[in-house]
């Protein structure tokens, strides 16, 4: 009887132990990769901008004559002395960005409206008594750009050309009598100039599509020619071109809103 005992214990033993060897091992499953996001500056973008800017602005006489009863035929020319325009700008862009790994490149065309303005007295022995000013009310940029983003972080470089509407007029200083009080305008010049322009930015997405950025322009606008046409009830015979050299420097701004996906997830 003993002997059937034990060996009975001896087979459930060996059952239980077969039993717990055929129990599979508990999978194991590979923890997920970390997500590590990244800003795609790629799509269409919208945005206002708002600053300051400033214009050296320095006149030249272009040679003319006027004859005068008493001296005869008189020749005018020389410089009429410098000034800086300056003062406050807001306006809007829209462009568009494509981004291949970390580089960014992109087209926009930026409209300002601006009141950009200074004055300076004639240097001129002709003008005496007169000062010249100058008013730039608009502003228009057309650049492409080139940036490197380290994800939600762009800095970018820009060129291309620029555009600024431009009002000159020259006023007494002194009264010259009846009718002509100081700040008298004797004369009116407008233009609308061409030039070239290049900058720089610093941008940052600050939510889902918005950005905010500061930046920096310098626009060459170089040298024009610019009629001077004299009030006809005042000396309409002093009607004479000006050759005025400027640049204009701009600090703004800006908030963009991106048209596309959301942030791209990388592993």
């Amino acid at each position: 009887m003993k002997t059937y005992f034990v060996a009975a214990s001896v087979l459930m033993l060996g059952i239980a132990s077969a039993s717990a060897a055929d129990l599979a091992a508990r999978p194991y499953t590979k923890a997920p990769p970390i997500v590590a996001a990244s800003n795609d500056w790629s799509g269409f973008y919208l945005g206002a901008n708002g600053g300051g800017g400033w214009s050296r602005k320095c006149w030249d006489i272009v040679p003319f004559t006027i004859a005068n009863p008493a001296l005869g035929v008189v020749n005018f020319t020389g410089p009429e002395g410098c000034h800086t325009a300056s003062g406050a700008t807001a306006g809007g862009q829209i462009g568009y960005r494509w981004q291949q790994a970390a580089w960014v490149f992109g087209v926009e065309a930026q409209g300002n409206w601006a009141d950009l303005s200074g004055s300076n007295p004639s240097t001129a022995a002709l003008f005496a008594g007169f000062a010249n000013r100058s008013k730039i009310d608009a502003i228009g940029l057309f650049t492409g750009q080139v940036g490197y983003s380290w994800g939600a972080f762009l800095l970018y470089a820009k060129g291309g050309a620029a555009v600024v509407r431009d009002r000159y007029e020259s006023f007494i200083t002194p009264a010259f009598g009846p009718g002509v009080p100081v700040g008298f305008i004797a004369d009116r010049g407008s233009e609308t100039r061409w030039g070239g322009a290049i900058g720089a930015g610093a941008e940052y997405a600050i939510a889902h599509n918005w950005s905010l950025a500061i930046e920096y322009d310098h626009l060459f606008m170089g040298t024009d020619n610019v009629h001077m046409t004299y009030d006809p009830v005042f000396i309409a015979q002093l009607n004479h071109d000006e050759r005025i050299r400027q640049d204009v420097d701009m600090v703004t701004v800006r908030v963009n809103y991106r048209f596309g996906g959301p942030v791209v997830a990388k592993y």
